[in-house]
Protein backbone atom coordinates (compact mmCIF):
# COMPACT_ATOMS: atom_id res chain seq x y z
CA UNK A 1 0.00 0.00 0.00
CA UNK A 2 1.12 3.59 -0.51
CA UNK A 3 3.08 5.14 2.31
CA UNK A 4 3.43 8.76 3.16
CA UNK A 5 6.71 10.17 4.44
CA UNK A 6 7.04 10.31 8.20
CA UNK A 7 6.97 13.91 9.32
CA UNK A 8 7.93 13.63 12.96
CA UNK A 9 8.44 16.88 14.82
CA UNK A 10 11.90 17.70 16.10
CA UNK A 11 10.98 16.43 19.55
CA UNK A 12 10.60 12.91 18.20
CA UNK A 13 14.03 12.77 16.61
CA UNK A 14 16.05 12.49 19.84
CA UNK A 15 13.89 9.51 20.84
CA UNK A 16 14.89 7.68 17.68
CA UNK A 17 18.52 8.72 18.14
CA UNK A 18 18.44 7.47 21.72
CA UNK A 19 17.06 4.16 20.51
CA UNK A 20 19.92 4.00 18.05
CA UNK A 21 22.43 4.10 20.89
CA UNK A 22 21.78 0.46 21.63
CA UNK A 23 21.33 -0.73 18.06
CA UNK A 24 24.94 -1.82 17.83
CA UNK A 25 24.41 -4.25 20.69
CA UNK A 26 21.46 -6.08 19.18
CA UNK A 27 21.65 -9.85 19.49
CA UNK A 28 23.43 -11.33 16.48
CA UNK A 29 21.88 -14.06 14.37
CA UNK A 30 22.54 -17.57 15.72
CA UNK A 31 25.71 -19.16 14.40
CA UNK A 32 23.73 -22.07 13.02
CA UNK A 33 20.80 -20.02 11.70
CA UNK A 34 19.43 -21.53 8.48
CA UNK A 35 20.61 -19.84 5.30
CA UNK A 36 18.02 -18.18 3.11
CA UNK A 37 16.62 -20.83 0.83
CA UNK A 38 15.04 -19.16 -2.14
CA UNK A 39 11.68 -17.47 -2.34
CA UNK A 40 9.23 -17.92 0.55
CA UNK A 41 6.73 -20.72 0.21
CA UNK A 42 3.09 -19.95 0.91
CA UNK A 43 0.96 -22.42 2.84
CA UNK A 44 1.36 -25.06 5.49
CA UNK A 45 0.85 -25.24 9.22
CA UNK A 46 3.61 -24.60 11.74
CA UNK A 47 3.48 -26.72 14.90
CA UNK A 48 4.60 -24.48 17.76
CA UNK A 49 5.01 -25.63 21.35
CA UNK A 50 4.36 -23.03 24.05
CA UNK A 51 5.65 -23.54 27.57
CA UNK A 52 2.64 -22.05 29.40
CA UNK A 53 -1.01 -21.33 28.74
CA UNK A 54 -2.08 -17.75 28.23
CA UNK A 55 -4.09 -16.02 30.95
CA UNK A 56 -5.53 -12.80 29.49
CA UNK A 57 -5.51 -11.01 26.12
CA UNK A 58 -6.42 -7.49 27.28
CA UNK A 59 -3.36 -5.76 25.80
CA UNK A 60 -2.34 -3.76 28.90
CA UNK A 61 -2.24 -7.07 30.79
CA UNK A 62 -0.53 -9.05 28.01
CA UNK A 63 3.05 -8.73 29.26
CA UNK A 64 3.18 -12.41 30.28
CA UNK A 65 4.93 -14.02 27.30
CA UNK A 66 2.20 -16.54 26.40
CA UNK A 67 -0.29 -13.65 26.35
CA UNK A 68 2.00 -11.40 24.35
CA UNK A 69 2.80 -14.13 21.85
CA UNK A 70 -0.87 -14.13 20.84
CA UNK A 71 -1.50 -10.37 20.98
CA UNK A 72 1.64 -9.70 18.94
CA UNK A 73 0.16 -11.71 16.06
CA UNK A 74 -3.53 -10.81 16.21
CA UNK A 75 -3.29 -7.07 16.94
CA UNK A 76 -1.48 -4.53 14.77
CA UNK A 77 -0.26 -1.30 16.39
CA UNK A 78 -0.04 2.32 15.37
CA UNK A 79 3.74 1.99 15.07
CA UNK A 80 6.38 -0.73 14.93
CA UNK A 81 9.65 -0.79 16.86
CA UNK A 82 12.29 -2.24 14.58
CA UNK A 83 13.86 -5.05 16.62
CA UNK A 84 17.29 -4.50 15.05
CA UNK A 85 17.60 -0.70 15.30
CA UNK A 86 14.88 0.00 17.91
CA UNK A 87 13.70 2.89 15.72
CA UNK A 88 9.97 3.59 15.63
CA UNK A 89 8.46 2.99 12.18
CA UNK A 90 5.03 3.44 10.60
CA UNK A 91 2.46 0.66 10.77
CA UNK A 92 -1.22 1.54 11.03
CA UNK A 93 -0.11 5.16 11.35
CA UNK A 94 1.52 6.46 8.18
CA UNK A 95 3.13 9.39 10.01
CA UNK A 96 2.86 11.47 13.17
CA UNK A 97 3.74 14.77 14.78
CA UNK A 98 4.64 15.51 18.39
CA UNK A 99 4.58 18.93 20.01
CA UNK A 100 7.59 20.46 21.75
CA UNK A 101 6.83 19.23 25.27
CA UNK A 102 5.43 15.82 24.28
CA UNK A 103 1.93 16.59 25.54
CA UNK A 104 0.21 16.24 22.15
CA UNK A 105 0.61 13.56 19.48
CA UNK A 106 -1.21 13.48 16.16
CA UNK A 107 -1.27 10.34 14.00
CA UNK A 108 -2.34 10.06 10.38
CA UNK A 109 -3.66 6.60 9.60
CA UNK A 110 -3.24 4.43 6.55
CA UNK A 111 -6.57 3.95 4.76
CA UNK A 112 -8.31 0.65 4.03
CA UNK A 113 -7.25 -1.10 7.22
CA UNK A 114 -9.79 -3.32 8.93
CA UNK A 115 -10.34 -5.53 11.93
CA UNK A 116 -10.76 -9.25 11.39
CA UNK A 117 -14.56 -8.90 11.48
CA UNK A 118 -14.42 -6.48 8.56
CA UNK A 119 -15.08 -3.25 10.48
CA UNK A 120 -12.91 -0.27 9.63
CA UNK A 121 -9.85 0.56 11.68
CA UNK A 122 -10.40 4.31 11.59
CA UNK A 123 -9.58 7.23 13.84
CA UNK A 124 -12.63 6.66 16.03
CA UNK A 125 -11.56 3.06 16.67
CA UNK A 126 -8.00 4.12 17.47
CA UNK A 127 -9.28 6.80 19.85
CA UNK A 128 -11.44 4.25 21.68
CA UNK A 129 -8.45 1.91 22.05
CA UNK A 130 -6.27 4.53 23.69
CA UNK A 131 -9.08 6.01 25.78
CA UNK A 132 -9.50 2.49 27.18
CA UNK A 133 -5.79 1.80 27.65
CA UNK A 134 -4.94 5.30 28.89
CA UNK A 135 -7.87 5.79 31.27
CA UNK A 136 -9.00 2.25 32.03
CA UNK A 137 -12.54 1.17 32.83
CA UNK A 138 -12.61 0.20 36.48
CA UNK A 139 -16.25 -0.89 36.38
CA UNK A 140 -15.28 -3.58 33.86
CA UNK A 141 -11.93 -4.46 35.41
CA UNK A 142 -9.91 -2.92 32.56
CA UNK A 143 -6.71 -1.46 33.99
CA UNK A 144 -4.68 1.50 32.79
CA UNK A 145 -1.70 0.48 30.66
CA UNK A 146 1.65 0.78 32.42
CA UNK A 147 3.09 1.79 29.04
CA UNK A 148 1.02 4.99 28.90
CA UNK A 149 1.70 7.90 31.24
CA UNK A 150 -0.29 11.09 31.89
CA UNK A 151 -3.03 10.31 29.36
CA UNK A 152 -5.79 12.93 29.23
CA UNK A 153 -7.95 12.59 26.11
CA UNK A 154 -8.28 11.83 22.41
CA UNK A 155 -9.74 13.84 19.54
CA UNK A 156 -10.96 12.37 16.26
CA UNK A 157 -9.88 15.02 13.75
CA UNK A 158 -11.24 13.13 10.74
CA UNK A 159 -11.62 9.51 9.65
CA UNK A 160 -7.87 9.11 9.19
CA UNK A 161 -6.47 11.49 11.84
CA UNK A 162 -6.46 11.24 15.63
CA UNK A 163 -4.85 13.46 18.28
CA UNK A 164 -3.93 12.43 21.82
CA UNK A 165 -3.37 14.89 24.66
CA UNK A 166 -1.58 14.43 27.96
CA UNK A 167 -1.79 16.18 31.31
CA UNK A 168 2.02 16.29 31.54
CA UNK A 169 4.85 15.40 29.16
CA UNK A 170 4.65 11.77 28.01
CA UNK A 171 7.85 11.19 26.03
CA UNK A 172 7.45 7.41 26.11
CA UNK A 173 4.08 7.44 24.35
CA UNK A 174 5.47 7.08 20.82
CA UNK A 175 7.27 3.87 21.76
CA UNK A 176 4.22 2.78 23.75
CA UNK A 177 2.16 2.81 20.55
CA UNK A 178 4.47 0.09 19.18
CA UNK A 179 4.12 -2.34 22.09
CA UNK A 180 1.75 -5.27 22.41
CA UNK A 181 0.20 -3.38 25.34
CA UNK A 182 -1.23 -1.02 22.69
CA UNK A 183 -2.51 -3.69 20.30
CA UNK A 184 -5.49 -2.34 18.36
CA UNK A 185 -8.75 -4.21 18.98
CA UNK A 186 -12.23 -3.66 17.58
CA UNK A 187 -14.53 -1.25 19.42
CA UNK A 188 -16.92 -4.11 20.12
CA UNK A 189 -14.18 -6.16 21.75
CA UNK A 190 -13.25 -3.19 23.94
CA UNK A 191 -16.80 -3.09 25.30
CA UNK A 192 -16.15 -6.33 27.19
CA UNK A 193 -15.11 -6.97 30.78
CA UNK A 194 -11.72 -8.25 31.86
CA UNK A 195 -13.23 -11.74 32.06
CA UNK A 196 -14.11 -11.55 28.36
CA UNK A 197 -10.39 -11.35 27.58
CA UNK A 198 -9.57 -14.41 29.67
CA UNK A 199 -8.58 -17.94 28.73
CA UNK A 200 -11.20 -19.67 26.62
CA UNK A 201 -12.30 -16.48 24.88
CA UNK A 202 -9.47 -15.97 22.38
CA UNK A 203 -11.69 -16.61 19.36
CA UNK A 204 -13.88 -13.68 20.41
CA UNK A 205 -10.99 -11.18 20.43
CA UNK A 206 -11.25 -9.14 17.22
CA UNK A 207 -7.87 -7.69 16.28
CA UNK A 208 -6.19 -5.99 13.35
CA UNK A 209 -3.13 -8.18 12.81
CA UNK A 210 -2.19 -10.91 10.34
CA UNK A 211 -3.78 -13.77 12.32
CA UNK A 212 -6.96 -14.65 14.21
CA UNK A 213 -7.40 -17.28 16.89
CA UNK A 214 -9.45 -20.36 15.99
CA UNK A 215 -10.07 -23.82 17.43
CA UNK A 216 -9.18 -23.01 21.02
CA UNK A 217 -9.23 -25.83 23.55
CA UNK A 218 -9.05 -24.29 26.99
CA UNK A 219 -5.57 -24.49 28.48
CA UNK A 220 -4.17 -26.92 25.93
CA UNK A 221 -4.14 -25.63 22.34
CA UNK A 222 -5.30 -23.06 19.83
CA UNK A 223 -4.61 -22.14 16.23
CA UNK A 224 -3.47 -18.84 14.76
CA UNK A 225 -5.12 -18.72 11.34
CA UNK A 226 -3.85 -16.36 8.63
CA UNK A 227 -6.10 -13.51 7.48
CA UNK A 228 -6.37 -13.52 3.69
CA UNK A 229 -7.08 -9.77 3.60
CA UNK A 230 -4.13 -8.62 5.71
CA UNK A 231 -2.14 -6.07 3.70
CA UNK A 232 -0.65 -3.45 6.04
CA UNK A 233 2.63 -4.72 7.44
CA UNK A 234 5.33 -2.36 8.79
CA UNK A 235 7.59 -1.00 6.04
CA UNK A 236 10.63 -2.97 7.22
CA UNK A 237 8.76 -6.30 7.25
CA UNK A 238 9.99 -8.70 4.60
CA UNK A 239 6.45 -9.93 4.02
CA UNK A 240 4.16 -7.02 3.14
CA UNK A 241 0.97 -9.04 2.72
CA UNK A 242 -0.83 -12.11 3.98
CA UNK A 243 1.18 -14.40 6.27
CA UNK A 244 3.07 -17.06 4.36
CA UNK A 245 1.76 -19.78 6.67
CA UNK A 246 -1.86 -20.86 6.59
CA UNK A 247 -1.80 -21.45 10.32
CA UNK A 248 0.25 -21.85 13.47
CA UNK A 249 -0.97 -24.72 15.63
CA UNK A 250 0.00 -23.90 19.21
CA UNK A 251 0.18 -26.70 21.76
CA UNK A 252 0.75 -25.90 25.44
CA UNK A 253 3.53 -28.23 26.57
CA UNK A 254 4.78 -27.46 30.09
CA UNK A 255 7.17 -30.41 30.41
CA UNK A 256 10.65 -29.48 29.17
CA UNK A 257 11.47 -33.04 28.15
CA UNK A 258 8.32 -33.39 26.07
CA UNK A 259 8.76 -30.02 24.39
CA UNK A 260 12.39 -30.63 23.45
CA UNK A 261 11.85 -34.29 22.64
CA UNK A 262 9.02 -33.38 20.26
CA UNK A 263 11.24 -30.86 18.47
CA UNK A 264 14.13 -33.31 18.08
CA UNK A 265 11.79 -36.09 16.93
CA UNK A 266 10.27 -33.93 14.21
CA UNK A 267 6.86 -33.79 15.87
CA UNK A 268 7.15 -30.01 16.38
CA UNK A 269 8.70 -27.35 14.21
CA UNK A 270 9.36 -24.54 16.68
CA UNK A 271 9.33 -24.28 20.49
CA UNK A 272 9.53 -21.53 23.08
CA UNK A 273 11.46 -21.77 26.33
CA UNK A 274 14.47 -23.93 25.68
CA UNK A 275 15.96 -24.27 29.12
CA UNK A 276 19.65 -23.49 29.50
CA UNK A 277 20.42 -27.15 30.25
CA UNK A 278 18.83 -28.16 26.92
CA UNK A 279 20.61 -25.65 24.69
CA UNK A 280 23.57 -27.90 23.80
CA UNK A 281 21.26 -30.81 23.12
CA UNK A 282 19.17 -28.77 20.68
CA UNK A 283 22.14 -27.29 18.84
CA UNK A 284 24.13 -30.51 18.66
CA UNK A 285 21.13 -32.21 17.04
CA UNK A 286 21.29 -29.66 14.22
CA UNK A 287 18.46 -27.41 15.28
CA UNK A 288 18.67 -23.63 15.57
CA UNK A 289 18.62 -21.69 18.84
CA UNK A 290 17.32 -18.14 18.95
CA UNK A 291 17.89 -16.06 22.11
CA UNK A 292 16.54 -12.52 21.63
CA UNK A 293 17.11 -10.28 24.64
CA UNK A 294 14.23 -8.68 26.52
CA UNK A 295 16.06 -5.33 26.86
CA UNK A 296 14.35 -4.14 30.02
CA UNK A 297 14.60 -4.65 33.78
CA UNK A 298 16.90 -7.59 34.40
CA UNK A 299 16.05 -10.83 36.11
CA UNK A 300 16.45 -9.63 39.69
CA UNK A 301 15.45 -10.03 43.31
CA UNK A 302 13.73 -7.02 44.83
CA UNK A 303 14.43 -6.51 48.54
CA UNK A 304 11.31 -5.08 50.19
CA UNK A 305 12.56 -2.35 52.58
CA UNK A 306 9.24 -2.27 54.44
CA UNK A 307 9.89 -5.82 55.64
CA UNK A 308 11.11 -5.33 59.25
CA UNK A 309 14.19 -7.50 58.61
CA UNK A 310 15.19 -5.41 55.59
CA UNK A 311 14.62 -1.89 56.90
CA UNK A 312 18.28 -1.48 57.86
CA UNK A 313 20.26 -0.57 54.74
CA UNK A 314 23.25 -2.46 56.13
CA UNK A 315 21.27 -5.70 56.00
CA UNK A 316 20.24 -5.04 52.41
CA UNK A 317 23.82 -4.17 51.47
CA UNK A 318 24.97 -7.40 53.09
CA UNK A 319 22.46 -9.44 51.12
CA UNK A 320 23.56 -7.82 47.87
CA UNK A 321 27.21 -8.55 48.67
CA UNK A 322 26.46 -12.15 49.66
CA UNK A 323 24.86 -13.12 46.36
CA UNK A 324 27.24 -14.23 43.60
CA UNK A 325 25.45 -13.70 40.28
CA UNK A 326 28.42 -15.01 38.34
CA UNK A 327 28.18 -18.35 40.16
CA UNK A 328 24.47 -18.48 39.37
CA UNK A 329 25.08 -17.98 35.65
CA UNK A 330 28.04 -20.36 35.57
CA UNK A 331 26.10 -23.06 37.41
CA UNK A 332 22.66 -22.85 35.84
CA UNK A 333 22.78 -20.84 32.63
CA UNK A 334 24.74 -20.17 29.45
CA UNK A 335 26.34 -17.26 27.61
CA UNK A 336 22.83 -16.27 26.49
CA UNK A 337 22.30 -15.02 30.07
CA UNK A 338 24.93 -12.31 30.71
CA UNK A 339 25.56 -11.39 34.35
CA UNK A 340 23.63 -8.23 35.20
CA UNK A 341 25.56 -5.02 35.81
CA UNK A 342 22.54 -2.90 36.77
CA UNK A 343 18.82 -3.29 37.20
CA UNK A 344 18.61 -2.51 33.46
CA UNK A 345 19.90 -4.71 30.67
CA UNK A 346 23.08 -3.58 28.95
CA UNK A 347 20.95 -3.57 25.76
CA UNK A 348 18.43 -1.19 27.34
CA UNK A 349 18.31 2.48 26.47
CA UNK A 350 19.83 4.44 29.36
CA UNK A 351 21.80 1.53 30.84
CA UNK A 352 24.46 2.51 33.37
CA UNK A 353 27.08 0.08 34.64
CA UNK A 354 26.58 -0.21 38.42
CA UNK A 355 28.87 -3.22 38.88
CA UNK A 356 30.77 -1.62 41.76
CA UNK A 357 27.60 -1.80 43.87
CA UNK A 358 26.91 -5.43 43.05
CA UNK A 359 30.31 -7.05 43.55
CA UNK A 360 30.24 -10.34 45.42
CA UNK A 361 32.07 -9.99 48.74
CA UNK A 362 31.29 -12.49 51.51
CA UNK A 363 33.59 -10.80 54.05
CA UNK A 364 31.85 -7.47 53.48
CA UNK A 365 28.45 -9.14 53.92
CA UNK A 366 29.45 -10.70 57.24
CA UNK A 367 30.93 -7.46 58.53
CA UNK A 368 27.79 -5.49 57.66
CA UNK A 369 25.56 -8.01 59.40
CA UNK A 370 27.80 -7.88 62.48
CA UNK A 371 27.56 -4.08 62.48
CA UNK A 372 23.77 -4.31 62.19
CA UNK A 373 23.66 -6.43 65.34
CA UNK A 374 22.86 -9.81 63.79
CA UNK A 375 24.92 -12.58 65.39
CA UNK A 376 25.11 -16.29 64.41
CA UNK A 377 22.79 -18.59 66.34
CA UNK A 378 23.30 -22.21 67.28
CA UNK A 379 22.42 -23.41 63.78
CA UNK A 380 24.44 -20.70 62.06
CA UNK A 381 21.45 -18.49 61.19
CA UNK A 382 21.87 -15.01 62.59
CA UNK A 383 19.63 -13.70 65.34
CA UNK A 384 18.84 -10.34 66.91
CA UNK A 385 16.59 -9.69 69.89
CA UNK A 386 15.34 -13.27 69.67
CA UNK A 387 14.39 -13.06 65.98
CA UNK A 388 15.98 -15.12 63.23
CA UNK A 389 17.23 -13.48 60.03
CA UNK A 390 14.83 -15.58 57.96
CA UNK A 391 13.27 -14.31 54.72
CA UNK A 392 10.70 -15.83 52.35
CA UNK A 393 10.58 -15.75 48.56
CA UNK A 394 8.26 -17.42 46.08
CA UNK A 395 9.39 -19.20 42.93
CA UNK A 396 8.49 -17.07 39.89
CA UNK A 397 6.99 -19.50 37.38
CA UNK A 398 7.51 -17.23 34.32
CA UNK A 399 11.25 -16.85 35.03
CA UNK A 400 13.75 -19.42 33.73
CA UNK A 401 14.87 -21.90 36.38
CA UNK A 402 13.50 -19.65 39.11
CA UNK A 403 13.32 -22.40 41.74
CA UNK A 404 16.89 -23.52 41.08
CA UNK A 405 18.13 -19.92 41.00
CA UNK A 406 16.52 -19.05 44.31
CA UNK A 407 17.75 -22.27 45.92
CA UNK A 408 21.30 -21.39 44.89
CA UNK A 409 20.81 -17.87 46.28
CA UNK A 410 19.63 -19.50 49.51
CA UNK A 411 22.86 -21.53 49.67
CA UNK A 412 24.93 -18.37 49.14
CA UNK A 413 23.03 -16.46 51.83
CA UNK A 414 23.35 -19.36 54.28
CA UNK A 415 27.14 -18.88 54.14
CA UNK A 416 26.71 -15.49 55.85
CA UNK A 417 24.01 -16.66 58.26
CA UNK A 418 20.83 -15.70 56.41
CA UNK A 419 17.97 -18.15 55.94
CA UNK A 420 16.00 -17.91 52.68
CA UNK A 421 12.87 -20.06 52.37
CA UNK A 422 11.80 -20.71 48.77
CA UNK A 423 8.09 -21.44 48.39
CA UNK A 424 6.47 -22.96 45.27
CA UNK A 425 5.07 -20.53 42.70
CA UNK A 426 1.79 -22.41 42.44
CA UNK A 427 0.97 -22.17 46.14
CA UNK A 428 -2.58 -21.03 46.82
CA UNK A 429 -1.37 -18.08 48.87
CA UNK A 430 1.05 -16.86 46.17
CA UNK A 431 -0.94 -13.89 44.83
CA UNK A 432 -1.78 -12.49 48.25
CA UNK A 433 1.54 -13.18 49.94
CA UNK A 434 3.71 -11.69 47.20
CA UNK A 435 1.97 -8.33 47.75
CA UNK A 436 2.68 -8.47 51.49
CA UNK A 437 6.30 -7.45 52.18
CA UNK A 438 6.20 -8.93 55.67
CA UNK A 439 5.31 -12.36 54.28
CA UNK A 440 7.49 -12.05 51.17
CA UNK A 441 10.65 -10.05 51.77
CA UNK A 442 12.18 -11.02 48.42
CA UNK A 443 10.44 -10.83 45.05
CA UNK A 444 11.86 -12.49 41.91
CA UNK A 445 10.84 -10.85 38.61
CA UNK A 446 11.82 -9.01 35.41
CA UNK A 447 10.13 -6.77 32.82
CA UNK A 448 10.83 -6.61 29.09
CA UNK A 449 10.31 -3.35 27.22
CA UNK A 450 12.69 -1.46 24.93
CA UNK A 451 12.00 2.00 26.31
CA UNK A 452 13.24 4.12 29.20
CA UNK A 453 9.81 3.93 30.86
CA UNK A 454 10.38 0.24 31.69
CA UNK A 455 12.16 1.13 34.93
CA UNK A 456 9.12 3.10 36.06
CA UNK A 457 6.84 0.20 35.15
CA UNK A 458 8.74 -2.07 37.51
CA UNK A 459 9.32 0.14 40.55
CA UNK A 460 6.74 2.96 40.62
CA UNK A 461 4.21 2.61 43.45
CA UNK A 462 1.25 2.93 41.06
CA UNK A 463 2.62 0.45 38.51
CA UNK A 464 4.07 -2.99 39.30
CA UNK A 465 5.64 -1.73 42.53
CA UNK A 466 8.03 -4.67 42.83
CA UNK A 467 9.72 -3.14 45.90
CA UNK A 468 6.56 -2.07 47.78
CA UNK A 469 8.89 0.57 49.18
CA UNK A 470 6.60 3.60 49.58
CA UNK A 471 9.77 5.58 48.82
CA UNK A 472 8.69 9.08 47.75
CA UNK A 473 12.19 9.93 46.53
CA UNK A 474 12.25 6.89 44.25
CA UNK A 475 8.80 7.73 42.92
CA UNK A 476 9.96 11.26 42.14
CA UNK A 477 12.98 9.98 40.24
CA UNK A 478 10.81 7.53 38.29
CA UNK A 479 8.30 10.24 37.36
CA UNK A 480 11.17 12.27 35.92
CA UNK A 481 12.00 9.40 33.56
CA UNK A 482 8.41 9.25 32.33
CA UNK A 483 7.83 13.02 32.10
CA UNK A 484 11.06 14.57 30.76
CA UNK A 485 10.65 15.55 27.08
CA UNK A 486 14.38 16.09 26.45
CA UNK A 487 15.91 12.78 25.35
CA UNK A 488 19.33 13.33 26.94
CA UNK A 489 17.83 14.48 30.24
CA UNK A 490 15.50 11.51 30.19
CA UNK A 491 18.46 9.13 29.89
CA UNK A 492 20.14 10.97 32.76
CA UNK A 493 16.95 10.57 34.81
CA UNK A 494 16.98 6.82 34.19
CA UNK A 495 20.61 6.61 35.25
CA UNK A 496 19.77 8.56 38.42
CA UNK A 497 17.19 5.88 39.22
CA UNK A 498 19.77 3.15 38.66
CA UNK A 499 22.19 4.99 40.95
CA UNK A 500 19.58 5.39 43.67
CA UNK A 501 18.42 1.77 43.57
CA UNK A 502 22.05 0.60 43.74
CA UNK A 503 22.94 2.98 46.58
CA UNK A 504 19.88 1.96 48.58
CA UNK A 505 20.58 -1.75 47.99
CA UNK A 506 16.99 -2.27 46.92
CA UNK A 507 17.66 -4.90 44.26
CA UNK A 508 19.97 -7.83 43.58
CA UNK A 509 20.33 -7.96 39.76
CA UNK A 510 21.08 -11.50 38.58
CA UNK A 511 21.26 -11.77 34.79
CA UNK A 512 20.01 -10.32 31.53
CA UNK A 513 17.09 -12.48 30.52
CA UNK A 514 16.56 -13.70 26.97
CA UNK A 515 13.68 -15.63 25.47
CA UNK A 516 15.19 -18.84 24.08
CA UNK A 517 13.56 -20.69 21.19
CA UNK A 518 14.46 -23.76 19.19
CA UNK A 519 13.45 -24.40 15.59
CA UNK A 520 14.06 -26.87 12.81
CA UNK A 521 16.33 -25.54 10.06
CA UNK A 522 13.51 -25.72 7.52
CA UNK A 523 11.64 -23.06 9.52
CA UNK A 524 12.55 -19.88 7.65
CA UNK A 525 11.86 -16.22 8.42
CA UNK A 526 11.99 -16.58 12.21
CA UNK A 527 11.57 -13.13 13.73
CA UNK A 528 10.67 -11.41 16.99
CA UNK A 529 9.39 -8.04 18.12
CA UNK A 530 11.72 -5.80 20.10
CA UNK A 531 11.60 -7.76 23.36
CA UNK A 532 11.60 -11.30 22.03
CA UNK A 533 7.98 -12.27 21.33
CA UNK A 534 7.56 -14.34 18.16
CA UNK A 535 6.29 -12.71 14.97
CA UNK A 536 4.84 -15.36 12.67
CA UNK A 537 3.75 -13.34 9.61
CA UNK A 538 7.10 -13.78 7.84
CA UNK A 539 7.71 -17.41 8.83
CA UNK A 540 7.58 -20.05 6.09
CA UNK A 541 8.38 -23.71 5.75
CA UNK A 542 11.08 -24.80 3.35
CA UNK A 543 10.47 -28.12 1.63
CA UNK A 544 12.37 -30.85 3.43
Amino acid sequence: MNRRTVRAAAIALPFVMAAGLVACSSSPAPANAPAAAGDPVTGGTLTYLEHQTYTNLYPPQAGFYPNGGIVNNIAARLTWQNPETLEIEPWIASDWTVNADATEYTFNLNPDVSFSDGTALDAAAVAKNFDTYGLGAADRGLTVSEAINNYASSEVVDDDTVTFRFSAPSPGFLQATSTINSGLLSPETLDGTIEDFGAGNAEEIIGSGPFTVTDEKLGTEYTLTARDDYDWAPESAENQGRAYLDAVHVLVTPEDSVRIGSLLAGQADYVRYVQAFDEDRVESAGFTLYAPQTRGVNNSISLRPSNPLLTDIRVRQALVAAVDSQEIVDTLFTENYPVAKSVLSSEAIGFKDESEHYAHDQDKAEKLLDEAGWTPGADGIREKDGERLSITVYEAKPQPLSKQTLELVAQQLAKVGVELTVKPGDAGSYAEDTRDPEKTGFYHSMVGRADLDVIKSQYFTKNRDALISNDAELDSLLLAVASEPDADKRIAASQAVQDYIAEQAYVIPLFEEPQVYGAATYVQGVAFESVGRPTFSGVWLQEH
